[in-house]
Formats: structure tokens, C-alpha cells, sequence
């Protein structure tokens, strides 16, 4: 292709052919012209890409000490894909979480991601705290088309994604076969209810010498599962007031919690609360053989499996269910990540929810610790993998499933309220104690828990 004339040529060569032109018009022979030079093109260097930006996130999550090397470790796999990514972290008890959680919100310096739960994804979506991340996934940012729907509703709120389901779970008795078979007591059925437990509690202490149930049985999740076993909810579908009618249910659980207590079946109150409540269920009775029962969330079972040793034996069982009711269990998110509102880059840390829901490779570090993963590409990858804990796991979450009621709405703005300051301090530990009365504490439940939730919808 030849080189284009600057416009002062152009014009010079021009004025030469008009002259030669004239000059043949008049018979005269004309000088010849030369041709003029080719001009050299000069070369243009490549346009270079900048460099992604620099950009620092936080990260806060609860659980296990296995949990928080897990995530450190894929933590370091992201920073190595995405160099100009900083991440720093905060890893806390799930009882101190919230309180932490909430302190920062107040002072507006919540971290860009954290791990959120189904029980207060509501409240902190009513007060603006997370934000929706439907355009990070129309954007490309986070990809989740290799998971179900049905997984993801769990994280919707008023139609909005807000947060990223972390794994499928559900709550278990976590049975010690070895104990069991050490004092000739038979695994309950599927099918057992409260009255079961605390015969075979009972009947294992009284044979091994250790408690029959371990740390668990004033969790609030657990007061909720008395309720859904007889097709209740601890609140009203509205989340106004409390959702049953009958508090007779819960003072009958109450008492049996004092009657395993008196029996020494369980840990007294004033152990668990030193010992036990609130801590990484690597400390739960059930890991040093303890406890023959424990209580946790399916999840939950690599983590203490791990602690406990390879060498045991444990099985994860439904739960208990009310003499004559359904059961108690239901499949949900064990846990999500979500974005704050108070996040200054979303797509990189969508960036990084993405990475830890696809990527094989973190997955290959993840190893279902917080449940079932939802991308069926890395469900597919890990199975040939699973070992004996995510084995009875993924197990148990499948056959579970074929008999559980719906996963009930997220709990209403003040619920934590009521956990924190209503259900433990002023009803649980009281009876426990011998302070209160089971039938007073059920109606001071109900009266406070009223007030408090009414007041959120003012």
C-alpha cells in the first residue's frame, strides 16, 4: 500500500502537473519531474494494557480452627491468581461474631465480604447492611450457572440474591458407634423422638460412665425444631410474634433438659457455659469421647472428625422429633458469603465468591467443610475424592432430604435480640439453674419476644 502525501506535497506535486501540462499545451517539451521519495512509515508501539488497579478487601468468617485454615489457604490460592487483590482477615467464635459484626456496622467499617447465616440475612438485609449481587452476576463478576436454583433461593430476600449459599446442611445427632457398641445400647431409628434421647442418654451414662449428650441441647435452633416438628414455627410467617400457640411442647423440653441434668446424663449448666457454649465444636464432649451424642450442624462433621481422630467411628443421625410429629430436620444454606454495603470494591470480592464456589482447586482445600458444595462441577470433582467424614456427610444430606419439612423463612428482625438477651439469659439459664420455673419461663419467653419483635415493625 503506498504512503499517503502530506497535504505541502500533495501540493507541490500538484502545482508540477498543472506546469508540465501547460507547458505541452504550448508545444514545449517539458522537463521530466521525479518522482517523489516514498514516505518511510514510522512504527506504532502496541498500546499497553494497564495494570489492574490495586485493591485491598476484608474478610471476616466464624467456626473451627480447621475451617479458618482451610479458607486461609485458598485466600493465599486467590491473592497468587489476582496479584493486585490484598486480602486481609478476621476469623471469630460464632459466639462472639455478631457482637463484632454488629459493632462494625455501627461504626461503618464493615469488612467487604463476610460469612452470613439464614437466621439474620433478613435483618441485615432490612437494614441495608448487605447488597444485592444480581448485576455482579449479570456483569460476569460471579458466575453461578452451574448451580441449581434451588440452591440459591435460600440467599433471596424480597426476590434479590444477597447472599451466595456456602453448601447444603442440615442439623444431625452426631452418634460415637463405638460407644454405643461398648455399652450395648442400639442406634435409635430414624425416627426417634425426644422421649428416645433421653432414655438412651441415660442408659449411656450409666453404662460408660461419660454423659449420654453432650454440649447442645439449649441451642435456639433446637427450639425451633420442637416447633417444626409439629408443623410450627417459633415465629409467625409475618415475624410480629411468636408463631405457636402452645407453649406446652417447650416446657416439656425444658424439663427433660433438667431431668438429663439431675441424672447426670449431661453436663451441668454451669460447665457448659464454662466450657462448652459458644465454642469451636473442636472443644464439643463428643471429640475427646466425653459424650456418646452431640449436636451439630451436618457441616460440622468434617471439623470434629478430624479433632476427634481417624480412628473413630461416628454417624450422623436426624433429630429427635416430638412424640406423634414429623420430622425435624430441613435442608439449608449452612452458611452464606455476602457483600456489605459498606464495600468499595464488589466485583473483586464477587471476584472471590466466585473463585470459592467454581474453582476445583479451591475446593480441593475447601473439601466441604462448610457443607455440600453447590456447583455441580466441583460436587462431580470431589466425590472419587470424599473421605470417611465428607462421605457421611454427603451421605446423610442425601437421605435426609427424602424426609424433611420446608426450610422455614429466615428469622425476623430480632431474632438475635431475643437469642442473645431473651431465650438464653433470661429463660434457659435460669431454669437450668433452678431459678425458674419451665411453664414461667416458656410464658416469659413468649411475652418478651412479643414485645421485642413487635417493636421492629414499628
Amino acid at each position: 500500500m503506498g504512503s499517503k502525501l502530506s497535504r505541502r506535497a500533495f501540493l507541490t506535486a500538484a502545482g508540477t502537473a498543472l506546469a508540465g501540462a501547460a507547458l505541452a499545451a504550448c508545444g514545449a517539451t517539458p522537463t521530466p519531474t521525479p518522482a517523489p521519495a516514498k514516505a518511510t512509515a514510522t512504527p506504532v508501539p502496541p498500546t499497553a494494557t494497564p495494570a489492574p488497579k490495586s485493591v485491598e478487601l476484608r474478610v471476616i468468617w466464624w467456626g473451627s480452627q480447621d475451617r479458618h485454615d482451610r479458607t486461609i489457604k485458598v485466600i493465599d490460592l486467590f491473592q497468587k491468581k489476582y496479584p493486585n487483590i490484598k486480602m486481609t482477615y478476621e476469623f471469630v467464635a460464632w459466639a462472639d461474631y455478631w457482637t463484632k459484626a454488629n459493632t462494625q456496622a455501627a461504626g461503618g467499617n464493615l469488612p467487604d465480604l463476610m460469612q452470613h447465616d439464614y437466621a439474620y440475612i433478613a435483618e441485615w438485609t432490612t437494614r441495608g447492611l448487605v447488597i444485592a449481587l444480581d448485576d455482579l452476576v449479570k456483569s460476569g463478576a460471579l458466575d453461578l450457572s452451574d448451580v441449581s436454583p434451588e440452591l440459591l433461593d435460600p440467599g433471596r430476600i424480597g426476590g434479590k440474591l444477597m447472599a451466595v449459599n456456602l453448601g447444603s446442611n442440615s442439623q444431625c445427632w452426631n452418634l460415637d458407634v463405638d460407644a454405643f457398641k461398648k455399652a450395648g445400647v442400639d442406634l435409635p431409628s430414624s425416627t426417634w423422638t425426644w422421649t428416645d434421647l433421653e432414655n438412651l442418654a441415660i442408659a449411656l451414662h450409666n453404662k460408660l460412665g461419660i454423659w449420654g449428650m453432650g454440649s447442645g441441647l439449649g441451642d435456639e435452633q433446637l427450639w425451633g425444631a420442637v416447633y417444626l416438628s409439629l408443623g410450627q414455627w417459633r415465629y409467625s410467617a409475618d415475624g410480629t410474634k411468636i408463631g405457636y400457640t402452645d407453649d406446652k411442647p417447650w416446657i416439656d423440653y425444658l424439663n427433660m433438659m433438667l431431668r438429663l441434668e439431675k441424672a447426670g446424663a449431661i453436663p451441668t449448666r454451669a460447665e457448659d457455659l464454662a466450657n462448652y457454649r459458644g465454642k469451636s465444636v473442636e472443644m464439643q464432649p463428643i471429640v475427646p469421647g466425653k459424650a456418646a451424642m452431640g449436636y451439630h450442624w451436618s457441616n460440622q462433621l468434617v471439623a470434629v472428625w478430624k479433632a476427634a481422630g481417624d480412628n473413630r467411628n461416628l454417624k450422623l443421625h436426624p433429630l429427635p422429633r416430638v412424640t406423634g410429629g414429623k420430622s425435624a430436620n430441613y435442608i439449608k444454606a449452612s452458611m452464606f458469603w455476602s457483600i456489605t454495603a459498606h464495600s468499595k470494591n464488589p466485583k473483586e470480592a464477587a471476584m472471590f465468591i466466585d473463585y470459592f464456589t467454581n474453582s476445583t482447586e479451591a475446593n480441593d482445600i475447601l473439601f466441604a467443610e462448610r457443607g455440600v458444595p453447590i456447583a455441580a462441577k466441583v460436587r462431580d470433582y470431589l466425590k472419587p475424592k470424599l473421605g470417611r467424614s465428607q462421605v457421611e456427610m454427603f451421605d446423610f444430606v442425601t437421605n435426609v432430604a427424602k424426609d424433611v419439612q420446608p426450610c422455614p423463612p429466615p428469622d425476623p428482625p430480632g431474632h438475635l435480640d431475643i437469642v442473645n438477651n431473651v431465650l438464653h439469659p433470661m429463660v434457659i439459664d435460669p431454669v437450668m439453674f433452678g431459678k425458674l420455673a419451665p411453664d414461667k419461663a416458656a410464658a416469659l419467653l413468649r411475652e418478651e419476644a412479643n414485645k421485642i419483635l413487635a417493636a421492629q415493625k414499628k
